[in-house]
């Protein structure tokens, strides 16, 4: 295995970590004006990832860092060609972030009401548009021979990428209900186990239209077979024991198997990419690989040496951040976002 693969598969892990541990939060966001019906009771919730959020956002910095150094021309084709959906996501997770510092600057209902809602559109936007984004990345956009992309933002809004991010936005939603359910407890606990049982089956049957939908959108029977290997078909099993544990209110379980349905589901789209990173719709000659993308050996050695010494302790860090803020939230704590 070369440093090439090795980075490939490095950025891929970081983007699973991304969407497993953001992926949670975004969903509490969505849920956050529907779930709770007080100002107390929408506190609560924010506080059940108030000490996670950014630093789960830290995942998707450094991939894009990862990115930009080990595969710059991956980078600046994705960039240039995803500009506009990929500055509405910076958008709103710039809003998002502001409405969580904002919201409790002022007791006024109305100024309180107004962050909940901006919370709520800068936890959809990204839940969904991240889903479009990588659907089209695996499908193939227009890149010509020069690594450029000459397509526009419509073209990134076909139906099979829509699906994709219907399919992740759902998914993040029943993933963030499931995890509401693990950290409050009394009513606010009930709301989010009944939440996730209605999500489950809508997010399931869009999961299934997306598989199918993947067998005639991209080439993954060249590329995996017909028979996928057992991520693929381990994110559809999961999918199915997540919704058991959602109706037998098993949050802790129900939990483990949505974070790894978002796991293989995302392992799955690399494996389907790999040894490219991103597919050219014009001309398969033009997709950029990880050879054609990628930085100088030089550059990839002293990177690898840099992850191995940082990487443990920023795992360890966050590990140790979860385990100190691991038990259930309740009304009667002091609340503070």
């Amino acid at each position: 295995m070369d440093l090439n693969t090795v980075w490939f598969i490095l950025i891929a892990v970081l983007y699973l970590g991304f969407f497993v541990l953001e992926g949670f939060d975004f969903g509490v966001g969505i849920l956050l004006p529907f779930l709770g019906k007080t100002d107390q009771e929408r506190r609560v919730i924010i506080n059940t990832i108030g000490p996670h959020w950014d630093g789960n956002e830290v995942w998707l910095i450094t991939a894009g860092g990862a990115t930009f150094a080990a595969f710059p021309h991956w980078y600046a084709t994705l960039f240039s060609g995803f500009y506009l959906p990929l500055f509405l996501i910076l958008l709103a997770l710039i809003l998002r972030g502001v409405a969580f510092e904002f919201r409790s600057k002022d007791e006024n209902p109305k100024w309180r009401t107004f962050w909940d809602w901006a919370i709520f559109g800068g936890s959809l936007v990204p839940a969904l548009l991240f889903g479009v984004a990588f659907t089209n990345i695996m499908a193939g956009v227009p890149i010509d021979a020069n690594m450029t992309y000459i397509g526009g933002f419509w073209n990134l809004l076909n139906p099979y990428a829509l699906i994709g991010g219907l399919t992740s936005l759902l998914g993040f939603i029943l993933h963030g209900a499931v995890f509401l359910s693990l950290k409050t407890d009394g009513e606010m606990m009930t709301r989010a186990q009944d939440a996730a049982r209605k999500v489950w089956l809508p997010a399931t049957l869009v999961l299934v239209v997306f598989i199918i939908a993947t067998y005639f959108f991209t080439d993954v029977l060249q590329q995996l077979g017909i028979n996928p290997g057992p991520i693929p078909i381990g994110a559809f099993f999961t999918m199915l024991a997540a919704g058991y544990f959602v109706y037998t209110r098993r949050s802790g379980w129900a939990f483990f198997m949505t974070a790894l349905t978002i796991l293989f589901a995302t392992a799955t789209i690399f494996m389907i990419l790999y040894p490219r990173v991103m597919v050219s719709s014009l001309d398969p000659a033009y997709s950029l690989t990880i050879y054609n993308a990628a930085s100088s050996p030089y550059t990839l050695r002293v990177m690898s040496i840099i992850a191995l010494i940082f990487v443990p302790i920023v795992l360890a860090y966050q590990a140790w951040s979860y385990w100190v803020f691991r038990k259930r939230i309740t009304a009667k704590q002091e609340l503070h976002y």
